[in-house]
């Protein structure tokens, strides 16, 4: 698995039970070349430890080492994109992301080139890709 970490100065703000200080969640093929390069980049430069994932190895399940990087985040941005829902990883990200807001992990969502509305609705291409995901898992009633 290749990861780009920033080994910089972390906020000072942040627990030190933490390994990061923001994990971004996206779909690579809709942002990682533009707003989720340009975010990463500005994050580091201001000195947020920030997790990013680059070229992970492609299969049907996401790591136990990914999920566990989220653990190990003090915040996660959730880059909500067209092509987000498509992504059973993203998917399973935000899953992980959720049960760990309720331990006090930050979530922030980021909407990019979506309507917000669509994605709390369930609508339009997301509700479809979710549609696509259940119809998929039916005979997986834990994973759905």
């Amino acid at each position: 698995m290749a990861t780009q970490i920033n080994d910089g100065a972390s906020s000072s703000s942040f627990s030190p039970q933490f390994t990061y200080d923001v994990f971004l969640s996206f779909r690579g093929e809709d942002t990682r070349y533009n707003f989720t390069s340009h975010l990463y980049q500005a994050l580091c430069d201001k000195g947020f430890n920030t997790f990013i994932d680059n070229e992970l190895p492609r299969g049907e399940e996401i790591s136990m080492e990914l999920l566990k990087t989220i653990e190990l985040s003090k915040s996660s941005v959730v880059l909500f994109s067209e092509n987000y829902a498509s992504s059973s990883w993203c998917l399973d990200e935000l899953v992980k992301i959720l049960e760990w807001r309720n331990n006090g992990l930050f979530v922030l969502p980021v909407f990019y080139k979506v309507d917000p509305s669509e994605i709390r609705k369930q609508k339009g291409k997301f509700g479809a890709a979710l549609t696509q995901h259940e119809e998929n898992l039916k005979d997986n009633v834990e994973k759905v």
